[in-house]
């Protein structure tokens, strides 16, 4: 008996699903803050167990993800292309996996089924559009807080410039340290500095070049500061270059007065500057002022090279292809030419207010089982809370009454305030993200509604912006445009192309929005 019980557990283990658990922190800072490896790992381990579903292998990051290249998510990717059979992955959620659309991208190639435990979602190839569109647009957020806390830290920087403070890391002559505010700040390198200063009084006589004060710099020891080698030509170039050693330095494009000490005066600087000058045998031009919409966007269609702007009678703007892997045939194009193709291909988003009332409905139907999720992990942590509650409670009775030890009691208060706080932050990150997702969804809808329209309005920064937004791999040859509409738009291409179609054979609303509507799904 007990050998066919064996059997049989043994045929359902082989039977059953085969995944791969993922589990992230974006920095140490976060294993404080209930975001821990080992809970994530528990409760994938509990989800794989409920759910009949075979763990294999795990794979864990404790690093940031402003960029992708995470090296055991890099591991993840590498043994899923080679294992075919492993088609599941659990993960806690969606700004676990992937916190950039490279990551999306990346993960999505490999056509595999996706459980966010937390989130009460499974998504694979098989998943309704509707639910393809929530998770992009997770993934946006996701993205979007990122590029928040980047715009926050130059926004940080600028305020240090501006306050007369180097905002980076200190250039070779300086050291970082700490200001008395508790700010960093930049203070002159006791042995690099004076050598510094000593380079620019060389070269300000003319009698060097840079190669030959290159030797001179290094026979006196200058070396780089992290490796200790000695430094190059192209860096002493730069040095000569860098006025901030002149106490006045360059952020953002604009000049600000540094509260440093500076290593030579502002006569050496112009007088190193003049030798410089007189020096470039080969002068080049000054770069044009010039917005160019659609550069950096269009890889020409026949070499696979970049097209680049060009100002043309100071009036005039042109799109060539750079040639990098040999002459090009593709003939020179009006910038007015690229953005009456981008518009047509931006109308392919249009869709009329029908459409838009039941995308957002699906959209609506779609966020329903994730707000009862979320309303359910509330109550969830209410109780706990309350249960905390009750138990310091009756533990101060027992107190009172000589039951435990004053000490044992202001420990274990203290424990369970601490879990009672984490129960209230909980509940709070429940209740705000309870309808965001919903929002962003809407205004999404929004962009891609009017996106044609809004780009015909846009200064070419905003043009070249909204383009990286919304496309990639946009190629032209032969004066045509090829592009692909980005996840999640798309879908809503798709979906504007079903609907133009059924509106032109006059089907019904079903056959319109069927891959939308969730009670119109065949599996359900």
């Amino acid at each position: 008996m007990a050998s066919r019980n064996w059997g049989k557990t043994q045929s359902k283990q082989q039977t059953a699903p085969r995944a791969v658990v993922y589990a992230r922190v974006s920095s140490k800072e976060q294993e404080k803050e209930g975001f821990s490896i080992p809970a994530q790992l528990k409760l994938l381990s509990e989800y794989a167990a409920i759910n009949g579903i075979r763990v294999v292998e795990e794979f864990v990051d404790v690093e940031t993800a402003k960029k992708s290249g995470r090296t055991h998510f890099d591991k993840m990717m590498t043994y899923l292309r080679r294992h075919p059979t492993v088609r599941v992955l659990l993960v806690e959620k969606t700004d676990r996996l992937y916190r950039n659309l490279k990551d999306w991208v990346t993960v999505d190639d490999l056509d595999v089924e996706i459980h966010f435990v937390k989130e009460g979602t499974v998504l694979s190839y098989d998943s309704r559009s509707s639910e393809k569109f929530m998770h992009g647009i997770k993934v946006l957020m996701a993205k979007n807080y990122i590029d928040n806390l980047s715009e926050e830290t130059r926004k940080g920087m600028l305020e240090k410039a501006e306050q007369g403070i180097w905002p980076s890391c200190a250039p070779l002559g300086y050291h970082n340290t700490d200001g008395p505010n508790g700010k960093k700040i930049i203070e002159v390198d006791p042995v690099a500095g004076p050598l510094i200063a000593k380079m620019f009084e060389w070269y300000a006589t003319g009698r060097y070049s840079l190669r030959q004060l290159g030797v001179k710099a290094r026979s006196h020891g200058l070396t780089f500061r992290k490796s200790g080698q000695p430094v190059t030509n192209s860096t002493i170039h730069k040095i000569l270059r860098n006025r901030i050693y002149t106490g006045e330095f360059d952020w953002k494009g604009k000049r600000y007065q540094g509260s440093h000490e500076p290593l030579v005066t502002n006569e050496l600087w112009s007088r190193v500057q003049g030798v410089l000058d007189g020096r470039n045998t080969s002068k080049l031009r000054g770069s044009s002022a010039h917005d160019f919409a659609f550069t950096g966007l269009i890889t020409c269609g026949h070499c696979g090279c970049a097209m680049v702007g060009e100002l043309k009678k100071k009036k005039y703007v042109y799109y060539h292809c750079t040639g990098f892997k040999g002459k090009c045939g593709e003939p020179y194009t009006r910038e007015e030419v690229l953005e009456e193709k981008f518009t047509s291909f931006l109308r392919k988003l249009r869709f009329d207010d029908d459409v838009f009332e039941w995308v957002s409905r699906a959209l609506k139907d779609s966020c329903a089982d994730e707000k009862r999720e979320h309303a359910e992990a509330i109550a969830r942590l209410e109780k706990e809370r309350n249960r905390l509650q009750q138990r310091i409670d009756a533990m101060y009775i027992d107190k009172l009454d000589g039951r435990v030890s004053e000490e044992f009691y202001d420990r274990m208060r203290t424990q369970w305030r601490d879990e009672q706080a984490r129960c209230a932050k909980d509940i709070e990150r429940h209740e705000m993200a309870d309808d965001s997702y919903m929002d962003e969804g809407i205004e999404l809808l929004k962009l891609a509604k009017d996106a044609h329209r809004l780009f015909e309005k846009q200064s070419a920064k905003e043009k070249s912006r909204m383009l990286n937004f919304l496309l990639s791999n946009c190629t032209w040859a032969h004066g045509e445009l090829n592009a692909e509409f980005k996840q999640p738009f798309d879908s809503l291409a798709e979906t504007a192309m079903i609907a133009a179609q059924a509106s032109a054979s006059k089907m019904g609303d079903s056959a319109r929005f069927e891959k939308w509507l969730p009670e119109l799904d065949s599996n359900q």
